[in-house]
């Protein structure tokens, strides 16, 4: 009994991987399925979100290469500094989820959840009403920016559909391009955020290593994916995910 629910274990933490490295890929959302497989397996909360972290990383960074001729084509000359202001924020995010007790981030996942699945659900909408508004503010992108990436380094969840909704504002149409520029921002600050986690032993590694592998595979096959499947299936897709595992957490919020 005890191996049949190791191997379902195995199977689930495996398959949530894999699906939320080819979301994170396109749309952001994958920490919906890392998070919460992590959470049933038995990790608790905050090194579970930590783990998820430390386990998409490798996906990312999988998907950069992939999108990496997209955002050449883009030629963004503010883009180094955006870098840099989220690598900063993703730092200052991790380090808050390091002075959350477990008992804490119970109580705030719910909220996190439900913000970042209201992120996917309107986030188009107020973007598109938006867009442009921002064209040729580098510093204001910045200001924008350093939120997100700080919410990014503490939780994540949501954070691919903040950053191209920052892109958006900026004046950005390509979406292959930003894509790329989202999954760099996003792979890097949180392969920091994971630096930082693994320094300070957050990290349950049997697990984590795992769904690492199926990140991997999942990272590299999304934005192939992303060029055949309409970004609207898979935005509904992480919607109903989301709504769900945000029930699922309020229903046993401590």
């Amino acid at each position: 009994m005890k191996l049949k629910r190791r191997m379902v274990t195995l199977l689930l933490l495996v398959a949530a991987a894999f699906a939320a490295g080819a979301i994170n890929s396109v749309a952001g959302g994958g920490s919906f399925l890392t998070f919460p497989s992590l959470v049933f397996s038995g990790v608790g909360p905050v090194m579970a979100n930590a783990s998820s972290t430390v386990a998409l990383v490798p996906g990312s960074m999988a998907s950069i290469f992939v999108y990496r001729g997209d955002v050449q084509k883009l030629g963004e000359r503010h883009l180094k500094l955006w870098l840099v202001v989220s690598l900063l924020g993703g730092a200052i995010g991790a380090g808050l989820l390091l002075v959350t007790s477990d008992r804490t981030f119970r109580q705030i996942a719910p909220w996190l959840l439900l913000f970042a699945t209201l992120l996917f659900a309107f986030g188009n909408q107020v973007s598109a009403a938006m867009r442009g508004r921002l064209q040729g503010g580098g510093w204001l992108m910045l200001i924008l920016m350093f939120p997100i990436a700080v919410y990014g380094g503490y939780f994540g969840g949501g954070i691919g559909i903040m950053f191209l909704a920052a892109l958006r504002l900026y004046g950005m149409t390509d979406i292959h391009g930003m894509n790329g520029i989202k999954t760099i921002l996003a792979g890097t600050l949180n392969a920091l955020a994971a630096l930082i986690f693994i320094v300070n032993r957050q990290v349950a590694w049997k697990p984590t290593l795992v769904m690492m592998g199926a990140s991997i595979a999942g990272g590299y096959v999304g934005p192939i994916l992303a060029r055949r499947v309409s970004s609207e299936v898979i935005r509904r897709l992480v919607i109903v995910v989301g709504v769900v595992m945000t029930g699922w957490f309020f229903w046993n919020r401590p």
